[in-house]
């Protein structure tokens, strides 16, 4: 079994509307790509599409096909077949030397293969488990940070703390987060929720009330009276870049880390979530707000596109995925 796999998961949903059919081709599309490892999703689409996340149009899958997950290795050969006038890919599979088109299909992969995900993963994998959007109390029972045995303000990886005991007894990893600023909708004033610092995690040396606990990573400095949540979230970053199957007319009104300009794989916050139509992979177009001359309002101006990978039910987080300028709090999105 190959040890290294390029896993294509294809788990999004794509509104084939006639407005988005056309497929634009880079003038240099190549007739044949050999897959090597590193390669992503995103970046083997770029070099037949100029416009990467139509992937899926230019295998002639339906939304039942792109639910369903298929595999591309390295060594596998994407062949583009331009003889209908409507281009289409096909995959020549290195292993078995055989030409299969995608379809719906189930496979079993071996927990020792290391799959590489659709999007580069180092930039998003530390803020999959870290960036939280939270109700204002949400925290309030959570378990909580008492302090160590000597007596210091500022904790970090190494140290051995105490902390209250947690609900359930079966727990021992867990989140270090601390509550941090109200998001609000730029429109509207209202509170979306409330942006939860994390700031490391610990594992639980010795049950009880007060438990003990070492902290096994740091991110930044922890005191006395930051939470704790079980660090149990798992995910398998099936993300296929797709158009919302909504209008969607939003924000960006945030940005990882308080920078306040944002450049490619850089993580914004938009004030759309799921509950507004958004789901993981989702991709929207990123615009300037036109400035006003002489009472003139100018048009606003497309300056990227970001990729939802996190979504909460009134905000989500994206990915700047493509820019010709930084993107800004207040940023514009829509459909791309």
């Amino acid at each position: 079994m190959r040890k290294l796999a390029l896993s294509l998961f294809l788990t999004g949903f794509l509104a084939l509307s006639s407005h988005a059919d056309e497929l634009k081709m880079q003038a240099n599309a190549p007739d044949r790509y050999v897959v090597v490892k590193g390669d992503t999703l995103w970046d083997i689409s770029g070099k037949f599409l100029k416009d990467p996340w139509k992937w899926p149009q230019i295998w002639g899958m339906n939304k039942a096909e792109i639910k369903n997950p298929h595999w591309i290795y390295p060594g596998d050969v994407i062949v583009l077949d331009r003889s209908s006038g409507t281009p289409r890919l096909s995959l020549y599979k290195g292993e078995s030397s055989r030409t299969v088109r995608l379809s719906p299909k189930v496979r079993v992969e071996d927990a020792t293969e290391q799959g590489i995900p659709a999007i580069p993963a180092s930039s998003i994998n530390a803020f999959l488990s870290q960036p939280f959007v939270m109700d204002e109390n949400a925290l309030n029972d959570a378990p909580r940070i008492l302090g160590a045995q000597e007596d210091r303000m500022i904790l970090g990886a190494g140290d051995q703390v105490y902390a209250t005991n947690g609900r359930d007894a079966s727990v021992s990893n867990w989140k270090i987060l601390r509550p941090g600023k109200a998001l609000k909708d730029p429109e509207t004033g209202a509170v979306l929720g409330y942006e939860v610092m994390y700031l490391g995690e610990a594992h639980t040396e010795l049950a009880g009330d007060p438990q003990r606990l070492r902290i096994t990573r740091s991110s930044e400095e922890i005191q006395n009276g930051d939470r704790l949540l079980p660090a149990s979230d798992t995910y398998s970053f099936r993300y296929v870049p797709h158009a919302p199957e909504r209008d969607i007319n939003g924000q960006v009104i945030s940005a990882y880390g308080g920078v306040a300009e944002i450049g490619q794989y850089g993580t914004v916050v938009l004030n759309r979530g799921a509950r507004d139509g958004l789901d993981e992979g989702a991709v929207l177009a990123v615009y300037k707000k036109g400035n006003i001359i002489d009472k003139v309002q100018l048009p606003d101006a497309r300056s990227g596109l970001v990729m939802v990978y996190r979504v909460f039910d009134k905000v989500s987080y994206a990915l700047v995925m493509q820019t010709n300028r930084s993107v800004n709090l207040l940023d514009v999105v829509r459909n791309p």
